[in-house]
């Protein structure tokens, strides 16, 4: 009785707690939806005049990003606005293209959203002149259906994307979700990575913008580690550069036991799709010990601790000499400055050769960025090659 008592107890406590936490999201939903209407109101009030003729800016607190939104339309801009600010986002409006230049010298924006048929400056100029002046900011045109050629033109000059009219809010909001997320991931992409040296005291880092390289343990320019146990023996596995750059593996294949490598010579295979890389020994001596567990999961070796994704064991045959070769705490760190440089350059030259000059359909960019992805991986494999 006392036992089901204590059950009944904790799930009626479940059940408050869900609710309660249910109901303050609602509220905070609420009063956030309550404060970007408010804004819309006051914005549409202030005269911004002095910018530009047609200005109309509404700021929220903590924008998910600030939008230019151009259109000789003033319907259309009214709908931006009521939609854009109360799903979070930061608007200026402008009825013609001059402005909206005036507007991007001054101003920090992420987007400027174009129409694509307007008078004395159309989508296309806006384009050329935005990518021109202001690179960083992304564009998105807005086309009807019978105006689709020229919308995929305009991605010829660096335009994001392109979205058709007629729109449902919906609609609208998904497309402008979807689209932050792709300009975040190109900003990371530009990004240069780190390198974070791990100490007992610090924490290994999970950013795949941050490489790990723990203290006294040594790193080969195969991008394999050496860790030397109490007992002699080495412990080698692949490294965060590696692990990170990969991503998901699919297969590894590891060396059988008591066989005798030597050091360049290769010890073990790691597949991502139809690629794979060989990864040479870095130092010699017989295999002693595999981690079995990596080949029945290859694809949980990105996701384990640094000093989990060991691969295999080795009994030395000739350390001493082999460790001179291997690098270890503040050079290793400057090594992997240099791979980082390396690795930045193959990714340039790539997405430079693959940026499509005709995109084939709307949608079609994640195909484009997972061939471009396959393309990164294939050169990056290359620096492997004995």
């Amino acid at each position: 009785m006392v036992l089901l008592i204590v059950v009944v107890t904790i799930i009626v406590f479940i059940l408050v707690d869900f609710s309660l936490r249910v109901y303050f999201q609602k509220r905070q939903e609420i009063k956030l939806k309550k404060e970007r209407e408010e804004a819309l109101d006051i914005g549409l009030k202030l005269d911004f005049s002095e910018e530009a003729k047609t200005l109309k800016r509404v700021e929220v607190k903590d924008p998910k990003a600030r939008i230019l939104a151009v259109d000789d339309e003033s319907i259309i801009l009214d709908s931006f606005r009521k939609i854009l600010v109360v799903a979070g986002y930061s608007i200026d409006t402008v009825e013609k293209g001059r402005e909206a230049l005036g507007l991007i010298l001054k101003n920090d924006y992420d987007f400027v959203f174009t129409d694509l048929k307007m008078p004395e400056m159309d989508g296309l100029e806006v384009t050329k002149a935005v990518k021109h002046l202001r690179p960083d900011i992304d564009v998105i045109v807005i086309t009807g259906y019978a105006s689709i050629d020229t919308a995929v033109e305009t991605m010829k000059y660096g335009a994001m994307d392109y979205v058709q009219k007629p729109f449902t809010e919906d609609e609208l909001i998904s497309f402008f979700n979807k689209s932050l997320i792709k300009r975040r991931d190109r900003i990371e992409r530009q990004m240069k990575p780190t390198v974070r040296l791990i100490t007992p005291s610090t924490k290994e880092s999970g950013s795949q913008r941050e490489f790990n390289v723990p203290a006294g343990i040594f790193i080969s320019r195969n991008h394999t580690w050496v860790n030397v146990e109490m007992n002699g023996t080495a412990r080698i596995g692949i490294d965060d550069f590696v692990r990170k750059i990969i991503g998901k593996i699919d297969a590894v294949e590891l060396p059988k036991l008591n066989k005798e490598v030597k050091k360049g010579e290769p010890l073990l295979a790691i597949k991502h799709n139809s690629h794979s890389i060989n990864l040479p020994s870095p130092i010699s001596g017989k295999v002693t010990l595999i981690n079995t567990e990596h080949i029945e999961h290859p694809e949980l070796i990105a996701l384990t601790p640094f000093e989990l994704s060991w691969m295999c064991c080795i009994e030395p045959s000739n350390l001493a000499q082999e460790l001179h070769s291997l690098k270890i705490g503040a050079d290793s760190i400057n090594w992997y400055k240099e791979e980082i440089d390396k690795y930045s350059e193959i990714v340039k030259s790539v997405e430079k050769e693959t940026q499509p000059i005709e995109p084939s359909s709307k949608g079609s960019g994640k195909a484009e960025r997972q061939k471009t992805d396959e393309r990164i991986f294939a050169e990056f494999a290359k620096t492997f090659a004995p």
